[in-house]
């Protein structure tokens, strides 16, 4: 698999991850890993082939690998200090109309351990998100994604309001696991095609039209580890949700 380098010098590398992709090497994966590419492909000698932080398989976007030891403990002090900023792109169903901020702290759903959830006795979790674009898939556009549907199928799209959807930029200020897309989920606006919190039906619905979920790390800053000068770099939106996002159209304000 080829990996997009969007920046590099001699401290550390910030690529463009794709989707599908594991970054972690464990027991359980068997596929090969974006550590696993790191070491061999870059000659990258570090624990977990350098990287910072991590990105979910299905999410796509900005990711920072460091080239050296000091450069990897400077960036992981940047992270525990919460310097880094960072930004993910987001489509979410129904419509966000104000920018808000979830504080729920997070962990594992005690009935499905691969989940996670907002919970009192949780770790610590914030994102901020501010909503870019109300959008609507249009009549002539649901039937063709739903071709084979009855009337009653196609009327109970419309009274669940199916068709209304809102690109959000989220900011978490904390990293936990799966955190943007628990908070989303909180708040009653899951990720399109989202599996594991976007529930069974919907996600069935959604996949018809958006393979994967759309969440995507847009842009990272930090300081950089040698030269300690502020840095911004950002990964362009890949085709499959480009794609997506040309099958909506944006929301007339009523």
């Amino acid at each position: 698999m080829t990996i997009n380098t969007i920046f590099e010098d001699d401290h550390l590398l910030a690529i463009d991850k794709p989707p599908s992709l594991i970054v972690d090497v464990s027991d359980t994966v068997k596929s090969e890993t974006l550590a696993d590419i790191l070491q061999r492909d870059f000659n990258i000698q570090l624990e977990r082939g350098g990287i910072i932080h991590r990105l979910d398989k299905d999410t796509s976007g900005i990711l920072l690998v460091a080239k050296t030891q000091q450069a990897l403990e400077n960036l992981q002090a940047q992270f525990k200090e919460r310097k880094i900023k960072k930004e993910y792109l987001a489509l979410v169903h129904g419509q966000i109309m104000e920018s808000g901020k979830v504080e729920g702290s997070i962990g594992r759903n005690p009935e499905k351990r691969e989940k996670f959830m907002v919970v009192g006795q949780g770790k610590e979790a914030i994102t901020e998100y501010e909503p870019i674009k109300q959008l609507t898939i249009d009549n002539e556009q649901l039937t063709k994604i739903f071709d084979g549907f009855n009337k009653i199928q196609m009327r109970k799209l419309k009274t669940m309001n199916y068709e209304l959807y809102t690109l959000v930029i989220c900011r978490p200020q904390t990293g936990r696991t799966h955190q943007i897309r628990v908070h989303l989920k909180h708040i009653n606006h899951p990720i399109v095609s989202d599996e594991t919190y976007g529930g069974r039906k919907i996600v069935r619905l959604d996949k018809r039209w958006c393979p994967r979920q759309f969440l995507h790390a847009k842009k990272i800053g930090f300081y950089h580890p040698a030269s300690g000068e502020w840095m911004e770099v950002e990964a362009p939106l890949p085709k499959d949700l480009k794609i997506v996002l040309d099958l909506l159209n944006e929301k007339i304000k009523e």
